[in-house]
């Protein structure tokens, strides 16, 4: 809230600048200090029409607009180029108060301005500007394009489907890293070097937006894991890869095995990053527990706070199919795949395959004669799976089809801390809440201080996708921290089929144009 207050009373007091500059065009420079009223004079200074201050009033709007005015007044003085348009943009604070105690610098009304003709190269360069700048401040503050690219939310949403996501659903998030080249995530195309600078590097600070997360709300997030990043495996998650490696040398050198060996390996062998929140992987998942609820899965089926949760509808579990004696040909197996919607699927045997159905698409091939079993395949309780978190089966056996239960952490919570526990809480405490932590000769120490105990700084949420056998989601690796949540999918406005051509069903005619 204060960082929301400096922000307004900035905006509110930005025309100060012209303390100055108002005498030279006849207005009293008393008015600058009156919030609104300083923008309305100022408007009258560029002799724009009204619409331009109705602009000025909405949020995130006006930060382009007061770019624009910045430009009008300058134009206003004779600053006709773009090199010294360019600088009264990026250095107001200098450059529009100098305007205004030089007193060479004079103003001239619209009417009596020479005219300037520009080049068609500055036409082009301005309209380019223009739309860089317009653009960003769209998909920075408001709305952002973008598109599936795994099956973790099949059949609710495809690969291939392009969307939209609501950055003002939950409120729209300052950018940590504001420097950056536009329309591109975190790297370069074609050099493949980083696409932002980190510095200056920004606070986390979220607007105000019309909501916040809802439980099975679609949440586009920066995911958690990305914090680092092997570059030469960057599908992969880093913490996993070298607790991969950690387990191949403990099992290669057995008792001479040091922990970290794994991770110095990890770190000759590739090239390693780290990447702060706003440039890590956009996921897409669907919220399963919100702060302060416990979740538990048993047998596949969701619980939160004791009760089975909503099951979308287009829920997907992996089922183990077993042909008749005669198994399957590829062309058969294809056209079931085809039939159902199904991009992906995996042989075991030419009598076996495991494919992602919905509940109604299990029934049907049972129907199918040439199909002798449909199986849901469901890993037992108490069979730990090794990428599973929190990654320590002595305390915590669980794995993807029965996990918890396990409570969300919630904003001023306080949870207790140990050694049997920590595993739950060691990324938590030391990367999403920026805090030290040391675990020294059984004791826990956070921040220097020995702690048996810890309060979260922030909400969590626990986000799953809908096909739940091939999603890499919370139950990999935990907790989404709040300042991590990007927006809200709203609408999908095109679906593409990757595995056909243009002129053979590429375009998904009923996914278009509807509402997640």
């Amino acid at each position: 809230m204060v960082t929301l207050l400096i922000l307004i009373l900035i905006f509110l007091f930005f025309p100060i600048l012209l303390f100055k500059i108002f005498p030279k065009a006849g207005i009293e420079s008393w008015k600058v200090f009156v919030p609104m009223l300083n923008y309305w004079e100022w408007n009258k200074l560029n002799e724009k029409p009204i619409w331009w201050f109705i602009f000025l009033l909405v949020p995130f709007i006006n930060i382009f607009m007061v770019f624009l005015m910045i430009v009008e007044t300058a134009k206003a003085f004779g600053k006709n180029t773009l090199g010294q348009q360019a600088l009264a943009v990026l250095f107001p604070y200098v450059y529009l108060p100098m305007l205004g105690i030089d007193s060479k610098e004079k103003y001239v009304k619209q009417a009596n301005r020479p005219k300037y003709k520009k080049s068609a190269v500055r036409e082009w360069v301005d309209a380019i500007i223009f739309a860089v700048v317009a653009a960003t401040i769209i998909r920075t503050f408001l709305l952002e394009a973008y598109t599936i690219p795994t099956s973790s939310m099949e059949k609710s949403l495809l690969v291939g489907d392009f969307l939209f996501v609501s950055k003002m659903a939950y409120g729209p998030k300052v950018p940590n890293t504001p420097i950056a080249f536009p329309f591109v995530h975190h790297t370069m195309p074609i050099f493949g070097t980083k696409s932002y600078v980190e510095w200056p590097k920004l606070p986390y600070y979220r607007f105000p937006g019309f909501g916040k997360v809802k439980l099975y709300d679609a949440v586009v997030f920066n995911y958690p894991s990305g914090d680092t990043v092997v570059l030469e495996r960057q599908n992969e998650d880093y913490y996993q890869i070298v607790r991969d490696v950690e387990v191949s040398y403990q099992r290669q050198y057995g008792e001479r095995y040091k922990p970290g060996m794994g991770r110095s390996w990890v770190w000759s062998k590739y090239n390693v990053t780290a990447r702060p929140p706003d440039k890590r992987e956009n996921y897409i998942k669907r919220c399963m527990a919100m702060p302060g609820d416990t979740i538990e899965i048993i047998d596949k089926i969701v619980y939160i706070n004791g009760k089975e949760a909503y099951l979308p509808e287009n829920l997907q579990y992996n089922y183990l199919v077993t042909a008749t004696e005669q198994g399957f040909t590829q062309f058969e197996l294809q056209k079931i795949m085809d039939e159902l919607g199904i991009t992906e699927g995996r042989a075991i045997s030419p009598s076996r395959v495991i494919l992602p159905l919905t509940s109604k698409m299990a029934e049907k091939l049972r129907t199918n004669p040439r199909i002798r079993n449909v199986e849901l395949e469901i890993r037992p309780k108490g069979e730990h799976y090794s990428p599973i978190f929190p990654h320590d089966p002595e305390n915590f056996a669980w794995n993807e089809d029965n996990f918890g239960p396990l409570v969300i952490p919630r904003a001023g919570a306080t949870v207790e801390i140990n050694s049997k526990n920590i595993a739950l809480y060691r990324k938590l405490i030391k990367i999403y809440d920026n805090n030290t932590l040391e675990e020294k000769d059984g004791k826990i120490l956070i921040n220097g201080q020995v702690a048996s105990t810890y309060t979260f700084k922030q909400d969590y949420y626990w986000l799953m996708g809908d096909n739940r056998d091939n999603s890499a989601d919370s139950r990999f690796w935990g907790f989404v921290p709040n300042d991590h949540v990007v927006g809200k999918a709203v609408f999908v406005w095109l679906s593409l089929d990757k595995n056909k051509g243009w002129f053979s069903g590429k375009i998904r005619w009923k996914k278009c144009l509807r509402t997640i």
